[in-house]
């Protein structure tokens, strides 16, 4: 369609070129064949004036209703010569005037052939038509006798003959500008032919002036005439020059208007999207400052204030009763260490959903941080709609998680607290809580515990005992003590498990059973058992040094779970060994069998490296509980030792004597050895000689002592035997004072 237009405009150009083209050889044919000399003079005489002149155009404003986009119109003094030229020398001289003027004039302006010709051909034609207009208008007005009629007739013509020179002119380029913009002919003809309409008149009084002044044949007219008009053009060109300064700078003066209320907009606009944005900041701060970032829960601040606005209810209301349940994960931290921190926080994520899967809508679940969650139960009737959620809860958590196709299993201990206590204030119904939630983890996890008054007691014991323990360590009021450990088969020494005792400055000796398990849960197990690992082995060198058949005597030293879960596990290991120069062979390293299951994998890993040092490692504990035969060989240790529950009952139960029996073998399987601990009879003992067990400790042999009856066993140098009256016949009265004291702790 496209084309089709093109084709069209292209074919109209030519017909016009070719139409004016020829309409302009034959007005040529006719100046030269037809014209006196004299005119043809005067005609090559006024050819460079009207070029000059259609170089100086007069600029007119037009209305703004006219103005199209165009705010000025030019106007020049060519129109008029054309029709002045017209009226004195006919059609010929007008259409070679006409063409050659445009000719030029469109040359100056646009450098396209094509263009220059059709604007040549354009002009000539609306000479010529003007010419017959003008005509008509003379040949009907010459029958009037008198000079003023043939004026008149003379302006009329000129006017129209205006008018059909500027219509024919405008006509013909605006049917081309259509055609090359597919608009409408009379819309285009329209647009561009009203805004040049106003020169008619401009046209018509020159050419008329100009007519006057030659009909008068006054050459002074004409003399003072044209320099008037010279400066009356000059000066309109000086008044348009600084009438267009002035536009310009009201125009500037109106942009920077425009520029300055648009900076306005867009600073308006700049602030309301700040303020916006600022809102929406201020909301999500709100919400981060409200809620867990992981799983969207509320957190402790937002539990805390719901929990404030339930007492609240609750004080004005003796029938509102409401519950809080601490819920913490157990062996979260093994998930993480096994499978990575974005496992964990997968689990978590999922067991939040659970959570909130055995809740009702009115109850509100918040996760504190870590593996803390609490929930509000709002609006129970009794303790038994708390238990009953509790249990749901735990019973949900019966089934596998599925991380990112890794299937994990996980349990939560969960702490009940009822508002029926009466509580003044969020954190002390959390706090019991909590506690409840400790006493359930004290139980063997997987429970739930619901608080009442001795818990808190409790509770302020261990908080006291805590404070105890860090001023202890500050202090070092611990001990170590050291337990025999004998060869079964020959009855000698083999070496001592080292065990740490606190000597506290009120309570006096503190039972290990009292303060390991705050120890362990606080994480002040850690320095504590560096410092018995330290205090021991420089105790043990010691004794080694003092002659060369002591060399051979083993130290024995439990490794807490905090402790092996200390990524600088090895190099401090290293370092006492180095820092004590005790030799690594005469150390064992005991690590229980739930700790070493915890995270089969990372044992494994950690046993190479130990082993590396050269220190003997033992599994503590074993039978009690879920070694896997697979792992068991990959770990490199050097000792089973067989728990005290197994030992102390092998005689009375067939049941446990086997199971002895199946750990003697498996270790004589594996290259291992086997301690039994906890042997207290005679009945005991010798089963185990029977089964062949390596190693044994116990109360028959000795309680753990102080370093200095141990010391005391150790210069003995004799087979050690299996009663205290029989020891007591081979000692000094002074040993045997020590022993006394020994036994009577």
């Amino acid at each position: 369609m496209k084309a089709v237009k093109v084709k069209k405009a292209r074919l109209f150009q030519k017909a016009v070129i070719a139409s004016g083209t020829l309409l302009w050889l034959f007005a040529t044919i006719g100046v030269l064949t037809s014209y006196t000399s004299r005119d043809q003079e005067i005609l090559l005489a006024l050819l460079p004036l009207t070029i000059v002149v259609g170089f100086l155009p007069i600029r007119f404003p037009l209305p703004a209703s006219w103005s199209s986009g165009n705010e000025n119109i030019n106007f020049t003094l060519i129109d008029a010569f054309v029709l002045i030229v017209a009226v004195w020398y006919g059609i010929s001289g007008a259409v070679v005037i006409a063409g050659i003027e445009a000719f030029t004039s469109s040359r100056r302006l646009v450098r396209r052939f094509s263009s220059n010709l059709f604007s040549s051909a354009m002009m000539s034609l609306a000479a010529g038509a003007a010419y017959l207009g003008l005509n008509a208008v003379l040949h009907y007005g010459s029958q009037g006798s008198n000079r003023s009629s043939k004026f008149s007739s003379v302006a009329i013509g000129l006017l129209i003959a205006s008018v059909i020179q500027v219509s024919v002119n405008w006509g013909l380029l605006s049917t081309l500008l259509a055609l090359r913009n597919k608009n409408s002919i009379l819309r285009e003809w329209k647009e561009n032919f009203f805004c040049s309409a106003p020169m008619f008149l401009p046209t018509c009084v020159v050419a008329s002036l100009m007519y006057f002044a030659l009909q008068q044949d006054s050459l002074v007219m004409l003399a003072i005439g044209g320099p008037i008009l010279a400066a009356i053009y000059l000066g309109h060109n000086k008044y348009r020059a600084t009438a267009d300064k002035i536009t310009k700078a009201e125009r500037e003066r109106a942009e920077q208007a425009e520029q300055h209320v648009r900076e306005l907009d867009n600073y308006i606009a700049e602030q309301e999207r700040i303020s916006r944005a600022l809102e929406e900041t201020k909301e999500h701060f709100r919400h981060a400052a409200f809620h867990d970032s992981l799983t969207g829960l509320p957190n402790r601040a937002m539990f805390s204030e719901l929990l404030m606005a339930e007492i609240e209810v609750a004080k004005h209301r003796a029938d509102h009763l409401f519950a809080v349940l601490f819920i913490d994960l157990d062996r979260f931290k093994n998930i993480n260490d096994s499978l990575g921190h974005a496992h964990g926080d997968l689990l978590l994520a999922a067991f939040a959903q659970r959570i909130e899967g055995c809740l009702r809508p009115i109850d509100t679940l918040a996760r504190f941080g870590g593996d803390e969650f609490a929930v509000l139960l709002n609006g129970i009737k009794d303790s038994g709609d708390a238990i009953r959620i509790a249990e749901s809860i735990q019973q949900e958590l019966k089934l596998p998680f599925m991380l990112d196709k890794n299937s994990a299993f996980s349990t939560a201990s969960i702490g009940i607290a009822l508002s029926a206590t009466g509580y003044e204030h969020s954190d002390d119904i959390l706090r019991d809580a909590d506690t409840a939630m400790y006493r359930a983890k004290e139980k063997g996890r997987a429970q739930y515990e619901m608080f009442d008054k001795a818990m808190h007691v409790h509770a302020v014991s261990r908080l006291r005992l805590e404070n105890d323990l860090r001023h202890a360590i500050e202090n070092q009021e611990f001990l170590v003590y050291y337990q025999p450990i004998l060869s079964l088969e020959s009855g000698r020494l083999s070496g001592f498990e080292a065990l740490v005792r606190w000597q506290h400055p009120e309570r006096g000796l503190v039972s290990p059973a009292d303060f390991i398990p705050v120890a362990e849960e606080t994480g002040l197990i850690v320095p504590i058992g560096w410092w018995v690992l330290e205090e021991a082995c420089r105790q043990m060198r010691d004794w080694q040094s003092q002659s060369s058949s002591y060399r051979s005597l083993t130290l024995s030293v439990n490794l807490s779970s905090r402790q092996v879960a200390q990524p600088d596990l090895v190099e401090r290991v290293e370092q006492i060994l180095e820092k004590t120069e005790f030799d690594p062979y005469c150390l064992k390293l005991e690590i229980t069998e739930s700790v070493v299951m915890e995270n089969a994998e990372a044992a494994a890993k950690m046993f190479k490296r130990l082993r590396s040092l050269g220190v003997q490692l033992s599994i503590d504990d074993f039978g009690t509980g879920y070694s896997s035969l697979s792992y068991l060989h990959r770990f490199a240790v050097n000792y089973l030792k067989i728990d005290r529950s197994f030992v102390s009952k092998m005689v009375e139960s067939n049941e446990n004597y086997e199971i002895v029996r199946t750990i003697v073998m498996l270790a004589k399987k594996l290259g291992m050895e086997v301690i039994a601990e906890g042997i207290e009879t005679e009945e005991q003992l010798s089963k185990l000689r029977n089964l062949k067990c390596e190693y044994g400790q116990g109360f028959l042999f000795s309680k753990p002592v102080t370093k200095e009856l141990a010391q005391a066993f150790i210069l003995r140098k004799e087979p050690w035997v299996m009663s205290l009256m029989t020891l007591e016949t081979n000692l000094d009265q002074e040993d045997i004072k020590l022993l006394s004291n020994a036994y009577s702790m």
